[in-house]
This record gives C-alpha cells, sequence and structure tokens, in this order.
C-alpha cells in the first residue's frame, strides 16, 4: 500500500511540475503576442486562462500598472502544494 501511495504522490508531482512549466511558457509568450490561431497557443491559454482568471477575480490586486503577476501567484501556490505534499508522504 505505502508504493501505491508513493507512486500516486510521485505523478501528481510530475503533473504538478508539468503545469507549472506550462504557465510559465504562457507567461512567457504573453510578451511577445503570438498568433492566437495558433493551435499550441490556444492550447496554452485554454489549459491557463481559467487558473489565471479565477486568480485575478479573488485577488485584483495582483495585478497593478498593467502588470499581472496572476503566473506567479499561481506557481507559488502550486510549489507550497507541491512541498506539503512531498513532505507530509516522504517525511
Amino acid at each position: 500500500m505505502n508504493a501505491l501511495i508513493y507512486a500516486i504522490v510521485q505523478t501528481i508531482h510530475t503533473v504538478l511540475n508539468l503545469y507549472i512549466w506550462i504557465v510559465i511558457i504562457a507567461a512567457l509568450l504573453s510578451f511577445v503576442r503570438p498568433d492566437p490561431y495558433n493551435p499550441i497557443v490556444q492550447v496554452l491559454y485554454r489549459l491557463t486562462e481559467p487558473v489565471l482568471n479565477f486568480i485575478r477575480r479573488k485577488m485584483p490586486f495582483v495585478v497593478f500598472s498593467g502588470i499581472d503577476l496572476s503566473p506567479l501567484v499561481v506557481i507559488l501556490g502550486l510549489q507550497l502544494i507541491d512541498n506539503f505534499m512531498m513532505r507530509a508522504v516522504l517525511g
């Protein structure tokens, strides 16, 4: 049973790290304004915009002077969840 829990936590850890990279890539793409009809750009925005919009609605202070810090909040939140989960299982 312990091996199953460890395998599940490792899978969640991998998925969280993958999503963090997706958020980083989407944030970097917002600087260069890529073609919105590009299928890769559409997939990235479909994966990230619901979460980023939720953060922007719940925490309106993360957007100030035209700078959107919601990707940073999402990344820090996912890192917090990941670290807590890994420490709870491994520690």
